[in-house]
């Protein structure tokens, strides 16, 4: 939402035709000298989110330079592809933690009026473009994928988050809740269902079933409190991961794997739980209505 100074509004003024037109305030407020509209100013957390959206370009940056590009030029560098998608993905995990302390700073500091768009547009780029960029790279270097096929499924993953950002938008939750897996935690489970290697059926199958999780009524709990804390640690554990696979640590690939099918449980068993608190609640009420009615 845009915050608009009352004092800064002008009179239209006439061209030499006769039609009006309206100047520019920000252009005259720079020449005159005046300060800065506040809906041009960024805080503090509109600093994290753009650092959110400066990991998810970098992520699509070296997903591109260490993987697609060493497959295309025909590079036989395992190496050099493990550890760019092992970095691509870490740059995904650290723009989950720019998305989580930009919320945590604008409730406890200023936001600025432009907040919630500029979280909005980097989330797209961070969670939408990055990881459906991630899946259709895979089903172009993967030797048991289909590349038109990947591209859809990466289509499909990409429009997924425009509709829950768009929605989410739109839409009033009660607090503490979120309506559809959050873009951050479904690009996760995404990107952990390419790196764990199944076969290319089940991997498509799984990567709708998120795309579909993101824009269900399912609801999902926002971090706060102790859910973040236990958040943060996950990614800082994910982090290290990552790394113990790109530098090919003993037991790396095992553990790669462990940690990447305990993000793909959770994504499955949470909507699991949300699914039976919402029916528990609704026979609650319909005992208390029929209660009601008793003489």
């Amino acid at each position: 939402m845009t915050v608009t100074d009352p004092e800064s509004r002008t009179k239209p003024k006439a061209d030499p035709d006769g039609s009006e037109w309206v100047p520019q305030v920000a252009a005259e407020e720079e020449a005159d000298g005046e300060e800065m509209p506040l809906s041009l100013r960024l805080s503090i957390a509109d600093t994290l989110t753009l650092g959110n959206a400066t990991c998810g370009f970098m992520a699509v940056y070296f997903t591109t330079t260490g993987i697609l590009i060493p497959h295309l030029t025909g590079s036989d560098e395992t190496g050099m592809a493990r550890h760019s998608a092992a970095t691509a993905v870490i740059l995904m995990l650290l723009a989950a933690v720019f998305d989580l302390f930009d919320g945590l700073v604008a409730r406890k500091l200023r936001s600025s009026p432009m907040g919630a768009e500029l979280d909005n547009l980097s989330d797209l780029i961070s969670f939408g473009l990055a990881p459906a960029y991630f899946v259709l790279v895979y089903g172009m270097v993967a030797d048991d994928a289909h590349q038109r096929v990947s591209a859809l499924a990466a289509i499909v993953v990409l429009l997924a988050v425009v509709l829950r950002l768009a929605r989410f938008s739109c839409v009033t939750m009660k607090d503490g809740m979120f309506q559809g897996m959050p873009s951050p935690f479904g690009a996760l489970t995404v990107v952990s269902i390419v790196l764990l290697e199944l076969p290319f059926p089940p991997t498509l199958l799984a990567i709708i079933g998120v795309a579909w999780l993101m824009v269900s009524r399912v609801e999902y709990p926002k971090p706060r409190g102790v859910l973040a804390v236990a958040m943060l640690s996950w990614i800082v554990s994910a982090m290290g991961l990552l790394a113990a696979w790109a530098f090919d640590a003993p037991g790396g690939q095992l553990l790669l794997q462990t940690g990447c099918a305990l993000q793909i449980v959770l994504a499955a068993t949470i909507p699991l739980f949300a699914t039976t608190r919402r029916v528990n609640t609704f026979r609650h009420n319909r005992r208390e209505a029929r209660a009601a009615q008793l003489p």
